[in-house]
């Protein structure tokens, strides 16, 4: 009897662990996550699996982190690998979106570029979002998307002459 009652202590413990581990994660880096899966996926709900999906992920990782970081950079390329599976499971499945759009209070003067935005190859509107809402260099962006950083400039500079010309045409910039 005391054996099982040592074993359901740990397992309590462990359990614990998870779920502060859980809460950090999602304190820490669930709005991010969040930002980023609805960059692909332009579904609220399929952005919200996202990032239980993360952290469930994250939950069952054994990799000491270098830094905070590392540790969000970690996090958010798991996102972004999960997001795009789903895409693809999506396009499988040929699933409808049930929102199709990200309400926020503070950006909703700019809400017509991040429109735009959503228009860009996937290329371009993965490391726009990660430079301008993330606020990540290209170097950092790099090493998330597991690209060269020269790449990554330069989608950077062609999805801002393409954002450009969408915004020209689209709201009569110049």
């Amino acid at each position: 009897m005391k054996l099982f009652s040592r074993q359901a202590g740990k397992d309590d413990l462990n359990r614990e662990k998870r779920e502060a581990y859980a809460t950090h994660l999602i304190d820490a880096y669930g709005n991010a996550v969040l930002r980023l899966a609805y960059s692909y996926l332009h579904n609220m709900e399929d952005a919200e699996d996202i990032l239980q999906e993360t952290v469930i992920k994250m939950l069952d990782v054994d990799v000491d982190f270098e830094n905070d970081a590392h540790e969000k950079s970690y996090v958010l390329k798991t996102a972004s690998n999960m997001a795009k599976n789903r895409i693809v499971y999506n396009k499988y499945r040929e699933t409808d979106e049930l929102m199709d759009d990200l309400v926020s209070d503070e950006k909703e003067d700019l809400s017509f570029v991040w429109e735009a935005v959503k228009t860009l190859p996937e290329n371009f509107r993965e490391v726009i979002h990660l430079f301008y809402a993330e606020g990540y260099k290209t170097a950092e962006i790099a090493e998330v998307l597991g690209r060269n950083e020269s790449t990554v400039r330069s989608d950077l500079k062609r999805g801002r002459e393409k954002l450009k010309e969408i915004l020209k045409e689209e709201y009569d910039f110049e």
